[in-house]
């Protein structure tokens, strides 16, 4: 079931309320006239910009909370549905890994598909740890991965096992002893709608092999 918009008056009531203010005390509080604050409590008045700014500064309140949407509301169904195959995927190679990514034609995703051939068979052929905003989720599809990371001792996985990683540790895969290389499927997202361009930027950096002991996007 969908909700209405909260008001910024029933807003200002709540946080009122939750600090056992009264419309003097929050007027002192916030800089804000008694009489533009009942106003506005009463759905009778509304407040420019710079001073929803003035509210947020002052009572230390999230601007974004004062244009708050019900925890209920409904997101809009995009319909939104790409098909992905190896043949029309976007390839990138570097040094350790050649990188296939799927459903390229979806703009702004918040996840990203990407199948991985990896070619490193230990760190110091893969070189610096690398970095970027985000979750990703690893699967073994051919062959085992030595899985290193920047907090934690190695792991191996094999044919069938998989991972979860903060993207932003350092971390690092490579084809472990008896493969000359292994293949992944990986799946990674962020809050951030351009992951793409962070996960591109990197690949050039692994291309110029890096600058610092972790490469980070």
């Amino acid at each position: 079931m969908s909700s209405e918009r909260q008001t910024l008056g029933a807003l200002l009531r709540g946080l009122r309320s939750r600090n056992n203010w009264t419309l003097k005390e929050m007027s002192d509080e916030s800089g804000i006239p008694v009489s533009t604050l009942s106003k506005v409590e009463h759905d009778r008045l509304t407040l420019t910009y710079d001073k929803l700014l003035q509210l947020s500064d002052r009572l230390g309140v999230p601007i974004t909370e004062l244009f708050a949407q019900p925890e209920n509301a409904e997101q809009p169904v995009t319909a939104r549905r790409s098909i992905g195959t190896i043949e029309e995927s976007v390839r990138v190679e570097t040094p350790n890994y050649d990188y296939y990514y799927l459903c390229t034609e979806l703009r702004h995703k918040r996840i990203i598909p990407v199948v991985t051939r990896i070619r490193a068979k230990s760190t110091k052929e893969f070189g610096k740890l690398v970095s970027h905003p985000g979750e990703e989720y690893i699967y073994v599809l051919e062959g085992a991965i030595e899985v290193h990371t920047e907090f934690y001792d190695p792991v191996t996985l094999s044919q069938g096992e998989s991972i979860y990683i903060d993207s932003n540790m350092g971390h690092a895969y490579i084809a472990t002893d008896g493969f000359d290389e292994a293949v992944v499927l990986g799946v990674m997202s962020s809050e951030d709608s351009d992951l793409i361009d962070s996960l591109m930027s990197l690949h050039d950096d692994e291309k110029n092999g890096g600058s610092s002991e972790t490469v980070r996007a």
